[in-house]
């Protein structure tokens, strides 16, 4: 033997030694047996923590350990934790993943045995040439494997009241590095694994100090009492993790970058929910466009953990009944959508780390109560549960450190059913249709289009250009995923289970754009060039005079465009055409926008900051088809209780470039808002007008929500001196007293039913249906007043995205205040009588149309059962209210930054606020 080779060896040996020497830490040990509540809930796997001499367990660095009733810990202490590890450990790489909306880092923390982090770079080049198969053929593959570790990627806190998970990481993470136990030994030498420890660190920040100010020491878990901070991120609250479509958060920019970088073989998201450990499969349907292979891993993986869990004694453990996996817009999916496989578990928790009694007796999943034995459930646990903090990070701990060994012992076939999908995706781009498709860049809105191409780049899809058209070519990796969202969905009406969120997401029609499939290419394909850079539409100025006219098409970017004129050009004046006017010997629809006293470098910036074409003209326009635009003072108002979609609404807002204020009941309530607002926009909230009216329950307050020494992330992004209460009748008063008083109301979904139901919108009534289910889909609606000017630039029927929200009507006397219907038949109340009527003469009949004569599907993507029961009811109102409008939408026209094809209908009445009654 050589001498370098006896070095080596004796280092090895003296490390084997190290690691067979280091003693149990037993007081770890007890305090998890201390704090966890009942044996068959105390794994023996995990009472082997070592005693290491210079790496730092949890318990040394913080002086408790981890799952220690009532202590959690904020980012600043997690990433300090890792730190730590990286610098005690050459095995723990510590990198930052972008920042957060309030300027918090992102992390990854990668842990494998030295020759992995020595090779990481490698071994991530090696992931990259089996993501694309074009670049590596079945033969270059097999050896690839041969040299490459799967990546198991980790994460936790994305919902941020879900809080033992990013405990648990640290633990996890510091026995991957110092645990000899076979199963840790082999996840160590065989798999990369990827920590991203805090993935939403803005709302755990929140939710800690929520924790620590409100929740710690109460006796009851159900005791009516808020869990949660009433803001997570900036935006986004639960819905962070339905932003996978958009990709419009700082969070999932952050878990894509993480993707691309690393091509994890396998993401295993941490939530918590359902009792006591739910591992994800799904009851199904599928999504159509998830390759097989992932179908068969998540009930291969799902089973494999269960058994494992069981195997352990450890009760509650199931798959199968929770969730379906159809939706492709979670953060996780960025896996499945990208030939990978993204998982995820929901593991029992209690909104912090007190102890609870928990019953969940009544509680039901696919039709079984939850404390069932079942197929998938083999173990069930007692209907009540004496349940601690320890009790579910022991839970999620055995359940991930089973699913790293699976990886760890099944690691080639695992990466090459990764190679495989995306060779399959390949090969169907080759073989099956649609072969390409193209997106003309002139359209209603280019701008649009031009979002559309950076959407699909986003996502991975390769697109091309040439000067008219983008191209996107089906033969490359993410061919499943680029159809899945190009062409429309069709979710099977006799599904079993309900579906766990929207079930239709079809790009074109979601963003107004039209986009063809081609089921052969037909077009020179060399003439091509790859979009590198973000796409971009730069408007144009045409013709010649001081007068600029912007052709209305509901553009999305017109209204923004208005805003940053006028803060530019104080003088500018601004004219609305009322009605189709020709000028100059062309024909403008109603909606075009006059601009005057505008300079030729303003009009540029309108056009190229916009993406809007402008026409500049000498000719006389009358008077009397025009009206001066005068820009609201807009307010966008929220509740304590619910903030969900009035973050969106929010971004969406700074995101187009809309001046708005934020207001809540404390503004309400102090009235006077017509001095202060032309508009108040009233976005979704959750439950009706009692919720509305009495917000957060007084018997709790009060409860400040304002940043101090103590608890610093509170107070963003709305501060008040008490949560509780809501604004009260004389809240409510004030509100009708806006509108009374010349003011626009705007309510979305099921806001519109609260105020309906507090007789702001008196007119409107709630509609009972039987059997009426309508969850997201996309479907066609029908303008009932196309000379309204909220459907300015809207033809006479086009599509919108619904889910289950309120259905609502007016008497039929007054459907005049509907302006646009779901669905083309009309209501059975509206259908005329063609028969005799008695005292009249005879009437001529009027020919009925052919039976095969009928209107278009009232369906375009998605799935709705009993259509009739909805179909000639309104989905858009306006309403007078004094002096004001109530503009009542029974959908959510700004839905999770998506549906921009409807958003223009809020920009119109925006644009049009004091010219809605005509």
């Amino acid at each position: 033997m050589k001498p370098t080779f006896k070095i080596l060896f004796a280092l090895l040996v003296l490390f084997s030694l190290e690691l067979k020497a280091q003693k149990v830490d037993e007081a770890y040990v007890q305090k998890i047996k201390d704090f966890t509540t009942d044996e068959r809930f105390l794994p023996k796997s995990l009472l082997d923590i070592v005693d290491h001499p210079s790496i730092p367990s949890p318990l040394k660095h913080f002086g408790h350990i981890i799952g220690t009733e009532g202590i959690v810990h904020r980012t600043s202490e997690i990433y300090g934790y890792y730190q730590k590890l990286a610098e005690s450990s050459p095995l723990v790489h510590m990198q930052e993943m972008g920042r957060t909306e309030e300027d918090r880092p992102f992390y990854l923390i990668v842990i494998g045995n030295q020759e992995s982090m020595d090779r990481l770079d490698h071994y991530k080049d090696q992931l990259a040439k089996l993501a694309d198969a074009r670049k590596t053929s079945p033969e270059q593959a097999e050896q690839i494997i041969m040299d490459s570790k799967p990546v198991y990627y980790v994460s936790a806190g994305m919902h941020a009241t879900e809080m033992g998970a990013p405990e648990m990481l640290m633990e996890l993470a510091y026995r991957l590095v110092t645990s000899d136990a076979n199963d840790i030994n082999a996840i160590r030498e065989n798999v990369i694994t990827v920590i991203n420890p805090v993935s939403e660190p803005d709302g755990w920040d929140k939710q800690v100090d929520w924790y620590f100010r409100y929740t710690k020491g109460r006796e009851k878990f159900d005791d009516g009492f808020p869990r949660s901070t009433p803001y997570w991120a900036k935006y986004v609250f639960h819905d962070n993790n339905r932003d996978g479509l958009q990709v419009s958060q700082e969070i999932t920019k952050s878990i894509f970058k993480g993707f691309f970088e690393f091509h994890p073989t396998v993401m295993l998201d941490l939530h918590e929910s359902v009792p006591l450990l739910y591992i994800s499969t799904g009851t199904g349907p599928y999504n159509e466009f998830v390759d097989p292979i992932t179908q068969s891993e998540w009930q291969v993986m799902g089973n494999h953990d269960v058994a494992e869990v069981s195997a352990q004694g450890m009760p509650g453990a199931f798959t199968w009944a929770f969730y379906d996996g159809w939706w492709p817009g979670y953060g996780i999916w960025v896996a499945n959508n990208h030939n990978s496989n993204g998982r995820f578990y929901e593991t029992y928790g209690n909104a912090g780390a007190d102890t609870y009694l928990r019953d969940y007796s009544t509680a039901k999943f696919a039709g079984d109560l939850a404390s069932s034995k079942e197929w998938y459930r083999p173990d069930p646990a007692t209907p009540l549960v004496y349940w601690s903090f320890r009790n579910n990070i022991n839970y999620t701990q055995v359940g991930v450190i089973a699913s790293l060994y699976y990886a760890a012992t099944n690691g080639q076939l695992l990466l090459r059913n990764f190679y495989k999908k995306g060779y399959n995706s390949i090969e169907k781009g080759k073989k099956e249709g649609p072969k390409a498709f193209t997106i003309a860049k002139e359209q209603r809105d280019p701008a649009m289009v031009a979002y559309l191409a950076n959407q699909l780049k986003v996502q991975g899809i390769e697109v091309h250009e040439n000067d008219s058209h983008y191209v996107v070519l089906s033969e490359q990796p993410y061919r499943n995923l680029l159809v899945s969202l190009l062409t429309p969905q069709s979710y099977p009406k006799e599904a079993k289970y309900p579906p766990y969120d929207a079930i239709a997401w079809t790009l074109p029609y979601l963003y107004g754009v039209n986009v063809e499939a081609k089921e052969e290419v037909d077009f020179d394909v060399s003439s091509l060039k790859m979009l590198t850079e973000d796409a971009v539409y730069e408007g144009k100025i045409s013709g010649s005079g001081n007068t600029y006219i912007l052709p209305y098409h509901a553009q999305n970017t017109v209204l923004p465009a208005l805003y940053s004129l006028k803060k530019d050009n104080k003088n500018a004046e601004i004219s609305i055409l009322t009605k189709e006017t020709e000028i100059g010997g062309q024909t403008y629809g109603a909606g075009s926008l006059i601009l005057k006293k505008v300079n030729a470098d303003q009009a540029s910036k309108i056009a190229s900051g916009f993406g809007l074409d402008l026409e500049s003209s000498n000719a006389n326009i009358s008077s009397d088809d025009l009206k001066t635009v005068n820009l609201p003072r807009v307010a966008v108002y929220h509740t304590w209780y619910n903030s969900q979609d009035e973050g969106w609404t929010r971004y969406t807002f700074e995101e187009r470039g809309i001046p708005y204020t934020s207001i809540d009941k404390d503004d309400l309530k102090a009235g006077g808002l017509k001095s202060k607002f032309d508009v108040i926009i009233m976005p979704r909230i959750r439950g009706n007008a009692k919720n509305f009216v009495n917000g957060v329950d007084k018997k709790f307050g009060p409860m400040p929500f304002t940043k101090t020494a103590e608890f610093p992330s509170h107070g963003f992004p709305a501060s008040t001196n008490d949560m509780t209460g809501g604004p009260g009748f004389m809240g409510v008063d004030n509100l009708r007293k806006f509108g009374e008083e010349g003011g626009v109301i705007i309510s979305f979904d099921n806001m519109s039913a609260i105020l309906a139901e507090l007789g702001i919108a008196s007119e409107l009534s709630p509609v009972s249906t039987s059997g009426l289910f309508h969850p997201g889909s996309i479907i066609r609606a029908k303008a009932r007043k196309s000379d309204s000017p909220v459907l300015y630039g809207f033809g006479e029927s086009f599509q919108l995205f619904r889910g289950n929200g309120p259905l609502l009507q007016t008497d039929k006397y007054n459907r005049d205040l509907m302006l646009v219907q779901y669905g083309f038949d009309p209501l059975k109340d509206e259908v005329e009588y063609d028969g005799h009527i008695m005292g009249m003469p005879e009437r001529e009949k009027v020919e009925k149309r052919e039976k095969n004569e009928k209107n278009p599907d009232y369906v375009i993507a998605g799935m709705v059962r009993n259509e009739q029961e909805i179909v000639g009811h309104g989905s858009v109102f306006s309403l007078p209210l004094g002096k004001g409008t109530v503009v009542a939408f029974t959908f959510d026209p700004l839905h999770r930054y998506l549906n921009h094809h409807d958003s223009p209908m809020v920009w119109n009445a925006l644009i049009n606020w004091d010219k809605l009654r005509k």
